[in-house]
């Protein structure tokens, strides 16, 4: 297993905190937008497109590229950030999300948008899709991996157990997926709405490798995709243990930002928070 060093570590959770003041800015320009769920899964997404993935910016449709399925399609602004600062789009597009005619809709488009890999929005539909192409590679031969991120209500959704089982049936080692655990949905607390626990033990018991950590480590959230990447014959689920709203402090566990904008104060503090003045 590959030694992140220090230096690796920083760079990235800088990348992530721009991915965050990207995603504020985003969603109070258009003053709609999902920032809770976008900044839970950030760290995720720095470590995937800034050290893990294999893929290639300038050749978005590269046929050996690593690919990513966001299956919790609402929080694309983190997913426009990170694909904007790997250089996919430009950043100043960012600040057209949900614009009339823009190519940054409210949830990701695959004929608009440059580096998407699948037009989500409807929950629980991203693993079966993710199961499509890792299939598709087994049998084309070809070397990449399959990642496919996941909230945890849409954990609610049958259709992922559906898939859950054909991944394991199919022995699709090359899928490793990301359960996005900020124990919070639009409606309230996951526990509440539905209870999803003991949430490892089931996808254990349908046939996943599972691996649990700290979703705001970055290193752990490395280590946990070597250690996916070298287990043979089953898929892997990473349940990331993260915060709602995570890096702006009104945000962090308030079901209210689940689908809301900052308004001009919040706008403020927020970036500030984040560390930028203006």
């Amino acid at each position: 297993m590959p030694l992140y060093d220090d230096k690796t570590i920083k760079m990235l959770e800088s990348k992530a905190n721009i991915i965050r003041r990207h995603v504020i800015k985003m969603t109070f320009t258009a003053q709609s937008g999902h920032p809770g769920g976008s900044l839970s899964y950030a760290d995720i997404l720095s470590a995937l497109y800034f050290q893990v993935m294999n893929h290639r910016p300038v050749d978005p449709q590269w046929e050996d590229r690593d690919r990513l399925v966001l299956s919790k399609g609402h929080a694309a602004p983190a997913y426009y950030a990170a694909l904007a600062e790997s250089g996919y789009i430009p950043v100043d597009e960012l600040l057209s999300l949900r614009k009339l005619g823009s190519n940054l809709q409210g949830h990701p488009c695959r004929q608009k948008t440059p580096g998407v890999e699948m037009s989500t929005g409807s929950l629980g539909q991203g693993l079966s899709v993710a199961n499509g192409m890792a299939l598709a590679a087994k049998l084309d031969r070809r070397p990449c991996r399959i990642y496919c991120l996941c909230g945890d209500g849409e954990m609610e959704e049958g259709q992922n157990w559906e898939a859950a089982m054909l991944a394991s049936h199919y022995k699709l080692d090359n899928i490793t997926a990301f359960i996005d655990r900020n124990m919070m949905q639009i409606d309230g607390p996951t526990e509440n709405v539905m209870s999803l626990e003991p949430l490892a033990d089931k996808w254990r018991a349908f046939g996943w490798n599972v691996l649990e950590i700290n979703g705001h480590d970055m290193r752990q959230i490395l280590e946990a995709c070597d250690k996916a990447s070298q287990v043979k014959g089953k898929p892997t689920m990473i349940i990331a243990h993260t915060i709602k709203g995570k890096g702006v402090s009104f945000m962090e566990g308030a079901v209210a930002f689940h689908g809301k904008a900052p308004n001009p104060d919040e706008y403020r503090i927020a970036l500030k928070e984040l560390g930028e003045s203006s």
